[in-house]
Formats: C-alpha cells, structure tokens, sequence
C-alpha cells in the first residue's frame, strides 16, 4: 500500500504563507493522481486541490483558487501545496490523498490517504 505522510502544517497570521507537502512511499507515485482535502471542526471533509499524474493538469475549489497552488516532485515521491493570502477560514486538518487513476475532487475515489496536517490562520 502506498504510505502518505504530510507534513509543514503550524501556526500562521493571516495574509501569510505555509507551504505543505506530502511524502509517498514506493516506486509508483508517478501512477497516482494526488489531492489535498481538508476538514475544519464540526464540519464535511471537503475538496482543496489535485494534480494529475504528470503534473500539467490541476484542480482546485473555488475558495482557495488564486492563493493556494498544487504541485508535484515525483522523482522525490512528494506533493506539495502552497497557501498563500491566508484567512482564518483556512484553518483546518490538510490531507493528502492518492488516488489510481485520472484526478479527481470526489473524495471516495481516493485510493490512500495521510495523517493529515494541522494548519492554524489567526486573524
């Protein structure tokens, strides 16, 4: 099974930057499409970002579209997404997700996913 660790979560003020990534285990990461979902307190865990295999196509949710990017390493097996203007809507545990196929925003396609990461935005 693929194993997804995340990490580059903490504390940051709003309008700031975080930068997180994900590390896959194995030799086929290049196989996989990758996203990032993430889940505030009380609430569905919802769509962020994916990438497809190779990198050149990308999706993202309306409400990070023009501050958050998605992006992909596969020769070092990592994925990352960088967070930028953030707001304290933002806050929330990120995960990383890796799905066999073409990308998706559909959570249950998702073949293997992280621990998740805490990301905290203060106003």
């Amino acid at each position: 099974q693929e194993q997804l660790v995340e990490s580059g979560g903490g504390l940051a003020q709003a309008g700031g930057s975080l930068r997180l990534s994900c590390a896959a285990s194995g030799r086929t990461f290049s196989n996989y499409a990758m996203g990032w979902f993430r889940q505030a307190p009380g609430k569905e865990r919802e769509f962020v970002a994916a990438i497809g295999r190779s990198g050149g196509l990308r999706y993202y949710a309306d409400s990070v579209k023009g501050r958050f990017t998605i992006s992909r390493e596969n020769a070092k097996n990592t994925v990352y997404l960088q967070m930028s203007s953030l707001k304290p809507e933002d806050t929330a545990v990120y995960y990383c997700a890796a799905r066999e196929s073409f990308m998706s925003k559909i959570e249950y396609e998702y073949d293997y996913w992280g621990q998740g990461t805490q990301v905290t935005v203060s106003s």
